[in-house]
């Protein structure tokens, strides 16, 4: 499917604006978002051992994208309020890559697509993971946020071959 090269966030002017979605139809609708915390293979270590003083790293980060996918027409300007009816974020370590890999989906039947809730939650897990473990690794680092597969709506079906 082509992309549009209209940016349908801005007006004729130039000036940022919501879009009117209010001729679409309702469509089942759902994106799945992926990214990585890289960080020392120790730090790691203590995440999969549940020995950092926060707590639970993991649990607590796939809570918090829970959290922020619902959250995400608050922090994104221009996005829409959405009735998602289901989330889903993991948090698995990858000692062979020494990271946490992230994957999120979220999902709602309406007028526009869930990809910025998606990918919300998993930054905001990223960034509870960091939060959670920076005392002790500061250089960890978020990495390779990105979209990997949405369908529903006019665009159609989108996903990334990894």
């Amino acid at each position: 499917m082509p992309m549009s090269k209209q940016l349908t966030h801005l007006d004729e002017s130039g000036r940022a604006r919501m879009v009117d979605v209010g001729h679409k139809p309702d469509t089942e609708r759902v994106a799945v978002a992926r990214g990585s915390v890289i960080m020392r293979p120790e730090t790691l270590q203590l995440i999969i051992e549940g020995n950092l003083k926060k707590g639970d790293v993991l649990a607590v980060a796939q809570l918090a994208g829970v959290m922020a996918a619902k959250r995400t027409s608050d922090l994104i300007p221009l996005c829409h309020p959405l009735l998602l009816t289901h989330v889903h974020v993991a948090c698995t370590p990858n000692p062979d890559e020494n990271r946490v890999d992230i994957e999120a989906s979220a999902r709602l039947r309406g007028k526009t697509g869930v990809e910025m809730e998606a990918l919300t939650a998993v930054t905001v897990a990223g960034l509870t993971i960091y939060d959670m473990a920076k005392a002790v690794d500061r250089s960890m680092r978020l990495s390779d946020v990105r979209v990997v597969h949405k369908a529903g709506g006019q665009s159609g079906t989108f996903t990334v071959e990894e």
